[in-house]
């Protein structure tokens, strides 16, 4: 196989590995330049959708190019305002205002900017600060990671963040406050509350959260009420309600965007990844009705943007592929092979160092224990995400690891599933056996 080595003259985010050069990718699968075929069963990093290598995406974006690649101020261009109407189509009822950036962390940043802007032109000039969830992501710009939860990646940057409060994620599995639902009475949700008292709701601008959380806790999905709880909180208190979409939205959970699991409407929405199914970086904002509008009952500006906001070659791309999805009727296939791939997981479940599979759509979540009565988690020096990551690569499958520390921001181990919507039944069980051998190997490497 070829390795990229680290004399090259790229800047890697880590020296813990060696690189693989890929050639090409054609459907689910991704080709280095020795010709080894591996089955990109993580889409990237929950990226692309409908498979790689797609041609008429391919002509899509060369008819673009060939006409303008680039405009800005003044203009605007059909692409831009194709795919804004494209996305309000397919949005929530209410959610029709799109502000195009170029990823995930700008959309989150953007959200956060948008809240601040909509109080202070509705005469709450105090509201700044945005709650979030801990084992939560929202990006790596300063604000997006004063949002996220994510203990590892924010250690070294911590001087620099903003004071945030945090609540817990409505993590059943290990409920934080040693709780079953529904006894509990949702005491995760209500906790949202608490800590808009003890910081003063005339302070907090938003609540932000993944309806199903990312590789920060993959695949946790809170319980039925717990949204709705959340929105009445919200809205009691003049507090936006911001939903991170940008894993989760264009389909990877079965339907549009994640919050339609429990019927609620957020104010703001952030998107990214699924937008363009990796052909192009592009992401957006879409933001309500009600805060585009108070925004601009008074001012004339929304003091905010990125040099490739809107760019005519991104927009193109995303809007072939958002028709592509519909076309082929993917957001449906996605919802049927995510039920596939967690019906042939169960058996999983069996094995002595698997704790929890969980998931919605093909958005799926393995969490690893060394004691599954109790649900001790392994020592961090064990290294399990990594042995289970490595080992199904090396027989030809990409999975994402889990973000370290998953339950107290130092242990737990976990991994996401999250192929292309395209995956088919006999892909599926590509995966599903190639994870199965490899928990096998690792458990009994364990000493299971």
């Amino acid at each position: 196989m070829t390795e990229v080595q680290n004399d090259d003259h790229i800047f890697h985010r880590t020296l813990k590995q060696q690189w693989q050069q890929i050639s090409h990718g054609e459907g689910v699968y991704l080709f280095d330049t020795d010709g080894k075929r591996y089955l990109d069963a993580c889409a990237g990093v929950h990226v692309v959708s409908i498979g790689h290598g797609v041609k008429e995406i391919a002509d899509v974006m060369g008819k673009q190019a060939s006409q303008v690649c680039f405009t800005y101020s003044r203009f605007l261009t059909q692409a831009q305002i194709d795919l804004a109407q494209k996305i309000d189509d397919m949005a929530p009822e209410g959610l029709s205002k799109v502000f195009f950036v170029s990823g995930g962390s700008e959309a989150t940043e953007s959200a956060m900017k948008m809240a601040r802007k909509y109080h202070l032109e509705t005469g709450n000039p105090k509201k700044y600060k945005v709650i979030s969830r801990w084992q939560s992501w929202h990006g790596n710009t300063i604000g997006a990671l004063s949002m996220s939860g994510r203990t590892s990646w924010r250690d070294d940057y911590v001087p620099y963040l903003l004071d945030f409060p945090h609540i817990p994620a409505p993590y059943c599995y290990r409920c934080p406050y040693g709780q079953e639902y529904p006894d509990c009475h949702l005491t995760c949700a209500n906790e949202l509350e608490r800590v808009i008292h003890q910081e003063g709701s005339e302070y907090i601008s938003a609540f932000i959260a993944e309806p199903i959380l990312g590789t920060s806790a993959a695949g946790v999905a809170p319980p039925p009420d717990y949204y709705p709880t959340i929105r009445e909180i919200c809205d009691r208190h003049d507090i936006l309600m911001i939903t991170d979409e940008v894993v989760t939205g264009f389909g990877r959970t079965g339907v549009n965007f994640a919050i339609e699991h429990w019927d609620v409407v957020p104010d703001i929405m952030t998107t990214g990844k699924g937008l363009s199914s990796g052909y192009t970086p592009i992401a957006a904002t879409i933001a309500h009705e009600k805060v585009y509008d108070a925004i601009y009952k008074k001012s004339s500006s929304f003091t905010h943007g990125h040099t490739y906001g809107g760019n005519p070659l991104s927009c193109a791309t995303a809007l072939a592929v958002q028709n592509y999805i519909e076309k082929h009727d993917l957001v449906t296939q996605c919802a049927r092979m995510g039920d596939l791939m967690l019906e042939k997981l169960k058996p999983l479940q069996e094995s002595p160092i698997v704790g929890n599979i969980r998931g919605k759509g093909l958005l799926i979540g393995i969490e690893f224990v060394a004691d599954k009565e109790k649900g001790t988690p392994f020592d961090v020096s064990k290294g399990v995400t990594s042995a289970v990551v490595d080992l199904t690569f090396d027989k030809g499958v990409l999975i994402m690891p889990g973000a370290p520390g998953l339950i107290d921001g130092v242990a737990g181990d976990h991994i996401a599933i999250s192929p292309p919507f395209t995956i088919n039944e006999s892909q599926v069980l590509e995966t599903v056996d190639a994870l199965t051998e490899t928990i096998d190997e690792v458990a009994k490497g364990l000493g299971y």
